[in-house]
């Protein structure tokens, strides 16, 4: 037989170990031509079969769609999170996977007939429902597979020299799933009605992995809200992936666990902020992974995808509406779960409120609010705009600048508060001074002023031109590219935020007018660019007032 050339090239990527030179999914190599991940999908899926596999004829069924990304980890490779393989080649959602959600929905009662119980002297005996599991319902599932993580939590919050970069996973985008469920006995449909009630009780939870995340939740089935959803309008620069760009609903999380920490590190000392914030969302946890108490859901109804710039400038945009829901996990005692509900709706406040969510959320959404900075060509779209939608307007009266200190101080600062303490937390004046944002009052300032329009924001053009010149002197004070403002590769200080400015009144609906509430939100460093900037607010301007803290 005659040697086959470059065969080490010709084993599929599947069979490969996992180590450097072989076979990497997890790591994403910039610039590369094809990522291990890419080949290893495109083998995967050119093999497997055009149609789903089916169920014998005594199974029913029901199909559900999910309304973003769903993940199962087959466990099979070291550091990559990938599908499990069923038959024909399709990913599938275990029927074992399937029985342990199923019964954790159950009553003692539902245990023992449809899942089995143990008997006197540690027999089992079977209960009469068998869990096939679950599979796409058409192929559609081979498309935007590859998944990118990018935990940026310790380059955010606490250094900005932490170490950060992007893996793999693999994962299916929106995917309608078919499960099927057989019985030993012959029931009637009205049992059948109760059996699939229990499933969707039970998949409400999430299916699968990373469900606190926003993984695996079905679009047409809620599970146990903490607070009816917010509906939301956003728009702002799409995440990359090796696929193009999606909105992917995670922001959400992301942006609240950071504010979490931000807060509770302005409360108590560092490791006890991080443990806290871990048992809220989850975390790896010092020993062990810890299973998060609040997972998050969110349901676009209207999505837009488009692009912005030309050529190296070019990205992809999204525009979207849609409801944002937090859920609770496991069972919690009434007070503990109001302090919770208290909780997390004044976390999505103060995000609302102070910033944004995804991609560049420090910065004001420039094509919106500055579009003469797209008079010059090849310029980068910066940041991101986030408002209320129907009667959510009216969450947050935020009017003036001074509403600010209010809600700080009389909702979510106490809210905060109540629920360390009913973890245990002994609050004193310790907190997480080491942190680059830590919400303390020795470490941030809100600074704010009304903007009578959409083109009246002052403090953007800060940011790219001196904030005070004198030709005559030759002075030009700037934070253009400083450690304030940041730059490429270094995160910046300050926030800046043009939250919409309603007129309230009891019982009507709020009237939007044209103005806004901008806030400045500065974490202060050393540099001399930052205590000459601190001094022109305080001494050198009269637009913006220091909204919090005031007794600094």
């Amino acid at each position: 037989m005659p040697p086959i050339p470059d065969v080490i090239n010709k084993v599929p990527m599947m069979y490969r170990a996992q180590v450097t030179g072989r076979c990497q999914l997890q790591r994403l190599v910039p610039k590369a031509e094809e990522q291990h991940a890419q080949r290893w999908t495109k083998e995967w899926t050119e093999r497997s079969y055009p149609h789903p596999p089916q169920f014998s004829q005594n199974v029913q069924t029901r199909s559900y769609s999910i309304s973003w990304r769903f993940v199962t980890n087959a466990g099979q490779d070291d550091g990559i999170i990938r599908p499990v393989m069923g038959a024909r080649g399709w990913p599938f959602y275990p029927g074992s996977s399937m029985k342990g959600l199923f019964r954790s929905a159950c009553n003692p009662q539902q245990k023992a007939r449809y899942c089995g119980q143990e008997l006197p002297g540690g027999d089992m005996a079977p209960g009469i429902l068998r869990f096939h599991g679950g599979y796409p319902t058409n192929k559609k599932w081979v498309e935007k597979l590859l998944d990118l993580v990018h935990p940026q939590q310790d380059y955010q919050v606490k250094r900005g020299n932490a170490n950060h970069s992007a893996f793999m996973m693999i994962s299916l985008y929106q995917p309608e799933l078919n499960f099927g469920i057989s019985s030993s006995e012959d029931l009637s449909p009205q049992e059948w009605t109760e059996i699939w009630q229990i499933w969707e009780k039970a998949m409400a939870k999430g299916l699968g992995s990373r469900v606190c995340a926003g993984y695996g939740h079905p679009s047409s089935i809620s599970g146990d809200e903490l607070y009816p959803p917010h509906r939301i309008h956003g728009r702002g620069m799409a995440s990359k992936t090796l696929s193009g760009a999606e909105f992917r609903p995670n922001i959400f999380r992301a942006a609240i666990r950071g504010h979490a920490l931000r807060i509770f590190g302005g409360l108590v000392p560092a490791p006890i902020a991080e443990r806290e914030v871990d048992k809220l969302f989850g975390g790896l946890g010092s020993r062990e992974p810890i299973v998060g108490l609040v997972g998050m859901k969110f349901v676009a109804d209207d999505l837009n995808i488009d692009r912005h710039g030309r050529g190296r400038f070019e990205v992809r945009t999204y525009d979207v509406t849609g409801q944002l829901s937090w859920l609770l996990t496991r069972p919690l005692p009434d007070v503990q779960r109001e302090a919770l509900k208290n909780l997390i709706l004044r976390l999505n406040q103060f995000a609302m409120i102070l910033g944004g969510f995804g991609k560049s959320w420090r910065r004001i959404d420039h094509p919106f609010f500055f579009e003469e900075y797209y008079n010059h060509p090849n310029k980068s779209y910066i940041g991101c705009h986030w408002e209320w939608i129907d009667k959510f307007k009216r969450d947050v009266q935020i009017a003036a600048p001074k509403h600010l200190e209010q809600f700080m101080n009389n909702r979510l600062l106490p809210s905060v508060k109540e629920w360390l303490k009913l973890q245990g937390v002994n609050l004193n004046s310790q907190y997480a001074q080491e942190w680059r944002e830590t919400w303390h009052t020795a470490k941030v300032q809100v600074w704010g002023r009304i903007a009578q329009n959409q083109e009246d924001s002052i403090a953007v053009k800060w940011f790219h031109q001196p904030y005070y010149s004198d030709n005559k002197q030759g002075i030009r004070n700037s934070i253009k590219g400083t450690s304030i403002t940041g730059r490429l590769g270094t995160i910046g200080r300050i926030w800046h935020r043009m939250y919409p400015q309603f007129k309230f009144s009891q019982g009507d609906t709020p009237t939007k007018t044209r103005g806004y509430v901008e806030l400045i939100t500065i974490f202060p460093d050393q540099s001399p660019e930052c205590r000459q900037f601190l001094t022109f607010l305080q001494q050198e301007q009269q637009d913006f007032q220091r909204v919090w803290p005031l007794n600094n």
